[in-house]
């Protein structure tokens, strides 16, 4: 089957020859005229081939390409006909007819290139023949991006580049043609750089070798150009070429432009010289070196002249006239009506720039070939094509086609029109897009001289279109290549920021918005900021770019004029750049801190990429290297950064100011440090050079004394040093040796003596004086003699050459000398120098090559020039700095020095981002500066700088308006500005998330929320808080508004009513609706921004921070200004929260607290609603914190704050405190231990509910006459020594008293002991004695009456409510035997006495109404009643913790002493002896049936002790002041009430003493015991008949008879009771600290029974009365005194000791009374 294809050709064969043969010219022709035409007759032969073939690819490519070519080639063709073949061959090529890997697809693509690119065809009209150029590019385009295309060798796509090139320039084509030029070129562009990657560097020679063939002159191709020869004749009128007028009336425009272009971009380029041009050309070419010839500077005249041309038809005007050559043929056509067109007849002024590269002598021979289109001429061209093979295209034409490009862009070219400027950029743009250029050093050095030189000088012209494309193409520079270009990127960033800053009116607007958006886009390139950093902030001699950066943007985001424009947003959108990318490492890091990251710095180390090669540890390195590598790939693309690493791993260039490649912090802190002295030196040394120096030297920069190498070392490397100083320095006669040093600082080894001036005058500036320039000049030659091993005579010859070049430069170029003389000639130099070189002459050939060297380039003397020349000389000095050490730029991972950047940008970014959130309007702004000050912040809180987010916080908080505004106005207003509410909003969630590094600005945060609680904005939860006497538990802080509240008067609010006008009163009457739905706002906007949580969350917080807050809050206490007491109150509440919310970590702060509070409580004169606030919230902090050990002994010491109150303030909050108190010990009474602790509360209850004045030690001086210790801290109360005890705790209990008395006189005896260990101490008559005798000066601390309600303690007032409370915890504390321990068991019973006599007289010293007395003493003594009942249970407790024995009453005995047991007897006998003064005379049925309820307490107390009460010495004088009570109380009431009663309690007493058997004694004579007679005789006294009634028999019951139910059965041991066992247990059960002796020689011996020595049986009144009075007990603990009273056992004392007259009281019955009675 035959193979498509060859249909294929074979159809557009007939196409093209049924289109010759239709042309006009064919019509004549005879059939016979077919096979004379070399045309058709090829497409015949080529017929008969295709008929013999089945496969296309049996045929080679050219074979059926030849016929086609042929077409294209022909200058007989019409445009439509060379069009057809056109059209063909691109379809052979789409189609893919031509095997890329066919042998000969080379030189088929090379014919078919040469076809094309030298097209040619008869043109008709202008329209038509573009058709037919647009044709040639179409094919042209195909040619190159197909795959066949990559056989095209270096020489043919520069021809097929100039083709694009010409059409693109020709400003006579039509914009759509030009227009698709433009887009082929880029397509072309875009293939030729995507393909650098696989093109290798050649061989320097090699290079050379080739550039030679392709080279091309800065301003275009050159005259060699094969394009040049258009006609088949050879006799083109070159003589035209030379002529001044460019030859219009010569028809071939072509060739004007020979002499265009080539030398006027040839004074500032660097390209080949003449004589490479012409040797370039073909030999056998005359035309071709006629045209090189025309590139000498003469020449320059035609060139406006060829410009011209470009745009004038050369001979006719007519538009049909198609510019190109004239057709000259035999056929002699009219000029004017048969032209050939063609591509190069496109007139080649613009060739000579649009031109991409010379082309080879073996195209130029081949297109002398062509003088007829024969095909017979074909086949040789092919063979000398074979001759030289043909290499596919490589760098050389790229690096030809990017050097054409780069000098398209040079604006000082006057043939650089914008359109063409404009193109170049354009091409550049996608090269620098398509391609990664840094690898090629050839197109490197381009990028770094050239190309930036061309950029930069762009950036000044105001053609915005350049101005754009060249700012894009230095993006694309600096993106890729920054590393090799780091003082370019100084300049460019220089030069952007000067345009920024220009103050210039004539600068349009968008180029400040353009260069803004560049930087922008620089800042956005990952790690270019952190590059930006090392390289130049921490270079020496570098601006400090980033700084610079920073401020500048920083105050370009503040408008002048208060209006946003764009550029202050794009200033701002840079900062934020640098916050945004630091954000996203700091989040990076957050997320990446996971043994992923460590396994991917592992490989990347195994890898070789050793970033620490000299550091010992950087661990910053290598952490975020590993951290930022995925964010680099991503951002950047793989390859890019891998083949970043993959160079570093070869070796890593390190500047020399570097340790490591990757300095830490401290080092770049210390460079940086060190350039700021090196900069403040430089300065000084401008001005005055010795005291640069000595600056330096002060500094430690430079070594003192004066290190000559290490200054010259200094001004050589310096940039920044004024050339003038360091002239007049150096040649200073002083610093010869420097002078010396300096010019050793050069290497001038192998340099001309020229060269080696040139270099060395650029260094500083020349002076002026003779003696001076003969001292520089001297040392120099001396020095370039040496080391250039002393090519002249002498050493004053080259002294005389090297002056002889500075006057030669002056002449030249100096235009004051100009002016006056013709410049010397090269033979005058000669002449001058004559016989200077010792006598002879210098080397002639070596003084032309200085001679035209200077001529041609200037010395320039630094600091003298301006303008290009100057421009010229700074760019030399900044290359030459690039390829010192100086230029190594390190590339390091973006994130590793953001802790440094930050540190200098947050001031400027958060003041910008405040600007504009202040006065933007626009929702996106505000929300990006919103967006702006949370990344601040959350980079702060990364970094722990506290200091950065105080000042966020305080910028915020200012736009919240909470501060500002006033508290009426506040809901309004905040609630209808949006930007408040988003700022508040923004405050609130930055403290809950980032609080830990909040410090300074929790204060402002603190008055937001204060200002939020004036104006009841807070939730509800906020501002209600915990009390104890509401019902609810709850009271609101925000208390209704009273006049006096605020302060102001009614009076004043009375004239302030009276001035309003009837508008404001009804503005009065309500808010509006508007006011209503902004407060609503308001309140919503709060509760999202839920400011409780900063209460809650307060646990998770730094105690740094923690501390912070609290301080904030216990700032805010009332003042005249700032706070009232509800705003201290309000913080005091939030403290209060804080401290449970951190109850976990309280010691650390507690001791703030209670300062705190200590002020607020213990510094108040009167009581108000915040000392209220403080002395609940105290106690409610004891409560919450008892539960933990560490701290509860501190928080119960705190307690102590309370007594320290003035006592009129603590009256007022003592109902807080009563009811605070209650619940404290019922949630916390087990977790209370120490005696000290429990003294603090008993002392509180007292003074709370009973009135009591605090204890001395918390107040004023110790009642102690010897010790002074006046109020205590807490530590100092808790600091007793157990041996201390009884001195130094402010008071002296009472049985300290007796024991005074006792000790000094007591005979010593058994005794002692005996009561000793009893707790009892027997004290003698006289001692009685003394102390009456000494009532005329009344002793330290009298006697307490046992008798007497009245302690001896000065009572104040107290609040019933309180009292009631306190008696309620009192009640609570004795009826759960679990907490009355031997710590607290004395101090309890002291306060139940305190409450009884509170009770009872109300506390009132005065003589106001006695209200609620009754109610108040019958409900103490109600409560008071399961007292005893819980002695029983106690003592029931404690034996059954004991181990399980037979439950004798003895051993339920031991566990409890018997003394305790007196304690009942004691509280009441005070109260029975109240009782009988007639307190409330007009209640009288009231006081009967109390009395009553008391007597009948007696009796059940007394029966519940019995058994134990028995044990004691004392008994039978207990049970006679029973007795003696009931005997007065007979007589006392007025009613039958008592009488009645009594005698009931009475008998229910005696019948079961009678029935345990105490009244027996076998041995008597009667059977009854002494204290049977001792009853009975007191008995009778007042009811003399219940002996009859109660025993009508006597019987003596047996020994063993147990007690009545309610007391434990005791079998009763024989004769007295005084000799039964005491009840001192022999295995204690409760810790006991050791008894204080009774007298130094009285030491404790436990375990001894005692024994009475005296016997019961003697009458009581024949011998000295008894006092037994407890000791200091087992149980007592310092600081607590022991409550225990003397129990007088001598009846007939007590007649006298009653304080009380036994008078009856008139009887009323009050009935009311009786349900009370229980």
């Amino acid at each position: 089957m035959v193979d498509k294809n060859i249909y294929i050709v074979q159809g557009e064969i007939c196409t093209v020859v049924s289109a010759i043969k239709r042309n006009s010219r064919w019509n004549t022709h005879t059939p016979l005229d077919e096979e004379q035409d070399p045309l058709l007759n090829s497409f015949s032969h080529l017929k008969e081939i295709l008929n013999n073939i089945k496969e296309l690819s049996d045929v080679e490519p050219n074979i059926f390409l030849r016929p086609f070519l042929e077409v294209v080639r022909s200058e007989d063709t019409t445009g439509p006909i060379t069009g057809l073949a056109l059209t063909s061959v691109n379809k052979f090529l789409s189609y893919g007819l031509i095997d890329a890997n066919h042998e000969a697809a080379a030189e088929a693509i090379e014919n078919m290139a040469d076809a094309v690119t030298h097209a040619r065809f008869v043109g008709t009209d202008p329209a038509s023949d573009e058709v037919v150029l647009m044709k040639i590019l179409q094919v042209l385009r195909t040619l190159l991006l197909t795959p066949v295309g990559a056989h095209l060798t270096n020489e043919s796509v520069c021809e097929i580049m100039q083709s694009c090139f010409r059409i693109c320039f020709e400003m006579r084509l039509s914009e759509l043609l030009r227009k698709s030029a433009e887009h082929t070129l880029v397509d072309m562009v875009q293939l030729l750089f995507s393909r650098l990657p696989q093109f290798k560097e050649e061989a320097k020679s090699f290079v050379g070798a080739n550039m030679k063939k392709l080279k091309m002159r800065a301003g275009g191709m050159s005259e060699s150009s094969k394009w040049k020869k258009q006609k088949r004749s050879p006799r083109p009128p070159r003589h035209m070429v030379r002529s001044a007028t460019g030859g219009l009336d010569q028809p071939t425009l072509s060739n004007n432009n020979l002499s265009g272009g080539v030398p006027f971009i040839e004074q500032g380029s660097l390209s080949v010289s003449d004589s490479v041009a012409s040797s370039m050309s073909s030999p056998t070419d005359s035309g071709l070196e006629t045209c090189s010839k025309a590139t000498s500077r003469e020449d320059l005249t035609d060139l406006d002249q060829s410009s011209s041309a470009s745009t004038t038809p050369g001979m006719a005007p007519s538009p049909s006239t198609e510019p190109g050559h004239l057709d000259s043929q035999t056929e002699g056509r009219p000029v004017e009506r048969a032209q050939s067109a063609s591509v190069e007849s496109i007139p080649e002024v613009l060739e000579d720039r649009d031109s991409v590269a010379e082309q080879s002598d073996s195209a130029s021979v081949h297109d002398m070939d062509y003088v007829n289109p024969r095909g017979v001429r074909f086949t040789p061209q092919q063979t000398q094509r074979d001759g030289a093979a043909l290499v596919p295209y490589g760098l050389p034409c790229l690096r030809e086609l990017f050097r054409f490009l780069i000098s398209l862009t040079n604006p000082h070219d006057r043939h650089n029109t914008d359109a063409m400027m404009h193109m170049g950029l354009q091409l550049l743009t996608v090269a620098l897009e398509a391609a990664h250029i840094a690898p090629y050093q050839s197109l490197l050095c381009l990028v770094k001289d050239e190309l930036c030189r061309h950029l930069f000088q762009l950036l000044t012209v105001d053609r915005l279109n350049l101005y754009a494309a060249s700012l894009r193409a230095c993006f694309l520079l600096f993106e890729s290549m920054r590393e090799h270009l780091k003082f370019q990127l100084e300049m460019y960033l220089k030069k952007l920021m000067d345009i920024i800053t220009s103050e210039n009116l004539k600068m349009p607007y968008e180029m400040k918005e353009m260069a803004l958006e560049a930087l922008v886009q620089l800042l956005r390139i990952p790690s270019f900021v952190t590059e930006l950093y090392i390289n130049h902030d921490c270079d020496f001699y570098c601006s400090n770019l980033f700084e610079d950066l920073t401020k500048l943007l920083s105050k370009n985001a503040f408008p002048v004029s208060g209006q946003l424009y764009t550029t202050h947003l794009l200033s701002l959108e840079a900062l934020l750049t640098v916050i945004d990318s630091t954000e996203a490492h700091c989040q990076a890091k957050v997320l990446n801190n996971t043994a992923q990251q460590d396994q991917s710095t592992e490989t990347m180390l195994a890898e070789g990429v050793d970033l620490t090669s000299d550091s010992t540890e950087t661990t910053t390195g290598i952490v975020c290297f590993s951290q930022m590598l995925d964010i680099l790939i991503i951002i950047v693309g793989c390859d890019h950064v891998f083949s970043f690493f993959s160079a570093e791993k070869k070796e890593i260039k390190i500047p020399q100011r570097f340790s490591c490649c990757l300095p830490d912090s401290q080092e770049l802190l210390e460079i940086r440090n060190r350039k700021k002295l090196l900069n403040s030196g430089t300065e000084q040394f401008n001005q005055k050079p010795k005291k640069g120096i000595q600056f330096l030297q002060e500094k430690g920069l430079l070594s003192s004394p004066m290190d000559n190498n290490e200054v010259a070392q200094w001004l050589r490397e310096n940039p920044r040093l004024d050339k003038k100083q360091i002239g007049e320095f150096i040649s200073d006669r002083r610093h010869m040796e420097l002078l010396d040093s300096f010019v050793n600082t050069f290497t001038f080894q192998g340099l001309r003596i020229d060269e080696a001036l040139r270099l060395y005058l650029e260094a500083f500036r020349l002076p002026g004086e003779a003696p001076v320039i003969h001292r520089l000049l001297e040392t120099f030659t001396d020095t370039w003699h040496k080391v250039n091993g002393s090519p002249f005579m002498t050493n004053d010859a080259g002294f005389a050459l090297a002056y002889a070049v500075i006057m030669l430069n002056t002449d030249q170029h100096n235009h004051n000398v100009r002016k006056q003389n013709i410049p010397m000639t090269v033979e005058q130099f000669k002449k001058n120098l004559k016989g200077v070189n010792g006598n002879t002459d210098f080397d002639q050939d070596m003084l032309e090559d200085i001679y035209n060297a200077i001529k041609n380039e200037e010395i320039v003397m630094p600091d003298e020039q301006s303008g290009l020349v100057k421009e010229n000389y700074v760019w030399s000095v900044l290359l030459h700095r690039g390829a010192t050490p100086e230029g190594i730029f390190l590339h390091v991972p973006a994130g590793v020095y953001d802790h440094d950047l930050f540190t200098m940008t947050w001031g400027p970014t958060i003041a910008a981002l405040s600007y504009v959130f202040d006065k933007s309007l626009d929702d996106n702004i505000i929300q990006k500066a919103i967006a702006g000050f949370r990344k601040c912040a959350m980079i702060s809180a990364h970094y722990g700088f506290s200091d950065v987010f105080d000042n966020l916080i305080i910028s915020l908080c200012k736009f919240t308006t909470l501060s500002s505004e006033s508290v009426e106005n506040l809901p309004t207003v905040f609630g209808s500005n949006m930007k408040a509410q988003i700022a508040a909003k923004t405050v609130f969630h930055l403290a809950h998330r980032h609080g830990d590094i909040l410090r300074e600005g929790w204060k402002n945060i603190m008055d937001s929320m204060l200002q939020l609680f004036r104006a009841e904005l807070l939730p509800k939860a906020m501002v209600e808080v915990e009390d104890f006497v509401e019902p609810n538990g709850k009271i609101s802080l925000q208390r209704e508004e009273t006049p006096s509240n605020r302060g102001e008067s009614a009076v004043l609010s009375f004239v302030n009513w009276l001035t309003l006008s009837g508008a404001e009163q009804s503005g009065l009457r309500g808010p509006t609706t508007e006011n209503q739905e902004a407060k609503q706002a308001a309140v919503l906007c709060i509760k999202q921004c839920d400011p409780e949580k900063l209460i809650t969350e307060s646990k998770f917080l730094q105690l740094e921070s923690l501390q912070e807050l609290m301080k904030a809050l216990i700032s805010v206490t009332p003042d005249e200004e700032t706070y009232d007491e509800e705003d201290a109150a309000f913080c005091l509440e939030m403290l209060l929260r804080i401290v449970m919310e951190n109850r976990d970590r309280v010691s650390c702060v507690w001791q703030t607290v209670r300062d705190h509070l200590y002020h607020l409580c213990v510094q108040a004169t009167e009581s108000c609603f915040l000392v209220e606030r403080a002395v609940v919230g105290l106690i409610r902090l004891a409560i919450r914190l008892l539960r933990r050990e560490d701290i509860s002994s501190q928080v119960l010491l705190s307690l102590r704050l309370l007594l320290m109150m003035k006592p009129h303030v603590l009256a007022r909050v003592s109902r807080e405190v009563a009811y605070g108190l209650h619940e404290l010990l019922k949630t916390n009474a087990a977790n209370i231990h120490s005696a000290d602790d429990w003294f603090t509360l008993f002392s509180l209850i007292e003074c709370i509910g009973a009135g009591m004045k605090p204890p001395a030690s918390f107040q004023v001086t110790s009642t102690s006459p010897d010790m002074d210790t006046g109020a205590q801290s807490d530590s100092e109360l808790s600091s007793h020594h157990p041996s201390e005890v009884s001195l130094d705790r402010g008071y002296t209990s009472d049985s300290e008293v007796y024991t005074e008395h006792g000790k000094s006189r007591m005979p010593r005896s058994v005794t002692d002991v005996d009561v000793a260990n009893s707790g009892w101490l027997v004290v003698g008559k006289d001692d009685l004695d003394i102390n009456k005798l000494s009532g005329s000066k009344p002793l330290v601390n009298p006697l307490v009456n046992q008798y007497s309600l009245t302690l001896g303690q000065d009572m104040g007032f107290h609040d019933t409510k309180s009292l009631i409370k306190c008696v309620e915890s009192l009640s609570f504390i004795v009826r759960d035997a679990a907490h009355v321990t031997p710590e607290n068991f004395e101090l309890c019973v002291k306060a139940i006495r305190v409450f009884v006599e509170a009770s009872l007289n109300g506390g009132y010293r005065t003589h106001e109404k006695k209200k609620n007395h009754k109610y108040d003493s019958q409900k103490s003594r109600v409560r008071r009643k399961p007292r005893d009942k819980e002695m029983a249970s106690r003592r029931s407790k404690t034996s059954s913790q004991r181990p399980s024995r037979s439950h004798s009453d003895d051993e339920e005995d031991e566990g409890v002493p018997a003394s305790y047991h007196t304690v009942s007897l004691q509280v009441l006998f005070p109260l029975l002896t109240k009782l009988l003064d007639n307190i409330s005379p007009a209640d009288v049925g009231g006081m009967e049936e109390t009395r009553m309820r008391a007597c009948t307490l007696l009796s059940k107390v007394f029966l519940q002790h019995l058994s134990p009460l028995l044990s004691l010495p004392t008994f039978a004088a207990l049970w006679l002041t029973i007795l003696d009570f009931m005997d007065k109380y007979m007589h006392a009431g007025s009613s039958d009430l008592l009488l009645e009663a009594i005698p009931e309690s009475l008998k229910n007493m005696l019948l079961v003493m009678d029935t345990a058997g105490i009244f027996h004694n076998a041995d008597s004579r009667t059977g009854y015991s002494d204290l049977w007679e001792i009853t009975w005789e007191r008995i009778d006294c007042f009811l003399p008949n219940l002996r009859e009634e109660l025993f009508k028999q006597t019987v003596i019951p047996q020994p063993g008879l147990t007690l009545a139910p309610p007391v434990a059965p005791s079998p009763l041991a024989a004769p007295p009771p005084a000799q039964m066992p005491s009840p001192v247990p022999a295995v204690p059960t409760e810790p006991k600290t050791p008894s204080r002796p009774a007298s130094p020689q009285d030491p404790p011996t436990p375990n001894m029974s005692p024994q009475i020595s005296t016997p019961m049986n003697q009458s009581p009144m024949n011998q000295s009365p008894l006092i037994l009075q407890p000791l200091a007990s087992h149980l007592q603990v310092g600081g607590v005194p022991p409550m225990s009273l003397p129990i007088i056992l001598n009846p007939a004392l007590i007649e006298a000791s009653s304080p009380v007259p036994l008078l009856p009281a008139p009887r009323i019955t009050d009935p009311s009374d009786t349900p009370e009675v229980k």
